[in-house]
């Protein structure tokens, strides 16, 4: 019997869309009975499209379950994530998985690179696993803002932490997501290293009008976001914007969370 594929999903953004991702009354609890733990409580918020937003929050906070929920990595409990203006409690896991793999990047603290590749073959993975060949002028330009030219042939046991994660930083950007997550990208690097990636992260914004989420426990590195969203016991507590994202701005607000 011939096989046939799935019909194409039809990812086109709703009229007027201007978030990126939209949360809306999102719950999440692990497990249940007496054992449950509610992870998230009814939040509501939006993620503007070309907007750079840091998401904060002491251990438990379910800053991680919220980045989850919102790329389509873990289903809510309750409410809806709209990602592009498309539901994604209607989606199937298989749908999920390509809604992910073509509109989502992923950018996280331990690289995830194949040891064996290229600096481009990593870059170019995502569109190879999705049987998409690359546009190379638009991975040419990714790895020459990366600061890259010079090393496409180099494998990541070759590249220097801060390397590493501009590799990751450009296979998150190949696909030009709607919207690219990053988990405390700059956790396992230095502080000058990981200015530097965030000045790229902050480049992609503006220069390349993407979107990103990141996920931080550092008041430097959030510092440089439009906005700061404060979590504490799976509650959005706080909201700053961009006029208040300062290093010490942030750092005081958390010690009035107590966190």
């Amino acid at each position: 019997m011939k096989r046939t594929s799935p019909p194409p999903i039809d990812y086109r953004p709703v009229t007027g869309e201007r978030m990126a991702v939209h949360l809306r009354s999102l719950r999440k609890v692990h497990g249940k009975g007496p054992g449950a733990v509610t992870a998230l409580h009814s939040i509501d918020h939006g993620f503007p499209k070309g907007t750079f937003t840091a998401v904060m929050g002491p251990s438990g906070s379910g800053k991680s379950t919220l980045m989850h929920c919102a790329a389509g990595l873990e289903r809510p409990t309750a409410g809806t994530v709209e990602l592009g203006g498309r539901d994604l409690n209607k989606l199937s896991d298989r749908q999920l998985t390509l809604l992910r793999r073509d509109h989502v990047g992923f950018v996280f603290q331990d690289f995830h690179l194949v040891p064996a590749l290229s600096v481009t073959a990593n870059v170019e993975l995502p569109l190879r696993l999705a049987g998409r060949r690359p546009d190379t002028h638009w991975r040419d330009d990714l790895l020459a803002r990366m600061g890259l030219d010079d090393r496409r042939r180099h494998r990541p046991g070759e590249l220097s932490g801060g390397q590493r994660q501009r590799v990751a930083l450009a296979r998150a950007l190949i696909t030009r997501p709607e919207v690219v997550f990053a988990d405390e990208p700059t956790g396992a690097l230095d502080r000058a290293t990981g200015r530097d990636v965030l000045a790229l992260l902050r480049g992609a914004v503006d220069d390349l009008r993407a979107t990103v989420v990141m996920v931080t426990h550092d008041p430097q590195a959030a510092a440089w976001a439009d906005e700061v969203l404060l979590l504490a016991d799976g509650r959005l507590m706080d909201r700053l914007a961009a006029t208040d994202t300062t290093a010490d701005t942030i750092a005081a607000r958390l010690a009035d969370l107590g966190v």
